[in-house]
């Protein structure tokens, strides 16, 4: 557990981030000079630089230097896909349910910004499912179709998050997948209702289809309890 002398440091070091005297992309000042101004120890310094850069906030280059990162969205949410997918055998439900709450909102802002171009490949996505297809085919499709709408969405944070929930809750799709004999059917079902509102410029009824599909998973869960262990 970090010290309060490395919290400090931590602070200082996101304070300088926050007011813009570092920049993405920056070099952090030497350590002697950093530990100085901030006034704490190398020690607790370097632990500080190591909890940053876990958290991909810093990019220590061995035998370079220490940077600033580009703070991009992606980049800074790796964190919590780690943490997701330490605690997702006892957390598929939350998860599912944050998902629930946040996906029609990035759905209904995504819709004025889809091209044709990305309606050509949400289309690709399910035309490449069929009765043939395995339940892990058909978890990447609807990976993908997310992911290719999401992506649209303006605020990159929301998007980031939803890719890092998608990807924490595949295994309780293929699951369900597996116990559910139309699984192929239903995913198609659903998400032409939701690509059909959304090439009809209709983010209300996008949001509510998005909202319904994501309730679908979540409902069975609730009713089937978590995926057995693996």
């Amino acid at each position: 557990m970090a010290s309060a002398v490395t919290d400090r440091a931590i602070s200082a070091i996101k304070q300088m981030v926050v007011d813009g005297t570092l920049r993405p992309g920056d070099r952090l000042p030497t350590e002697s000079e950093l530990s100085e101004r901030i006034g704490v120890s190398r020690n607790s310094l370097r632990e500080a630089v190591k909890a940053l850069s876990v958290i991909r906030v810093l990019d220590v280059r061995q035998g370079d230097g220490t940077y600033v990162t580009a703070l991009e969205p992606e980049q800074l949410l790796e964190s919590l896909a780690f943490v997701l997918d330490l605690h997702h055998d006892s957390s598929y439900v939350e998860i599912i349910e944050i998902r629930r709450l946040l996906e029609p909102a990035a759905v209904e802002q995504a819709c004025p910004h889809l091209t044709d171009d990305d309606f050509d490949r949400l289309e690709q996505t399910m035309a490449d499912l069929d009765d043939s297809s395995t339940i892990e085919e058909l978890v990447e499709a609807d990976i993908a179709f997310h992911h290719q709408i999401n992506v649209r969405c303006p605020n990159d944070y929301l998007s980031s998050l939803l890719d890092s929930l998608a990807s924490s809750t595949a295994r309780a799709r293929v699951w369900r997948g597996l116990t559910d004999d139309s699984a192929v059917e239903r995913t198609l079902a659903e998400h032409r209702r939701i690509l059909d509102a959304l090439q009809a410029r209709r983010p209300d009824l996008a949001r509510t289809y998005a909202a319904a599909h994501v309730a679908g998973v979540e409902s069975w869960l609730l009713q089937k309890g978590e995926p057995p262990a693996e």
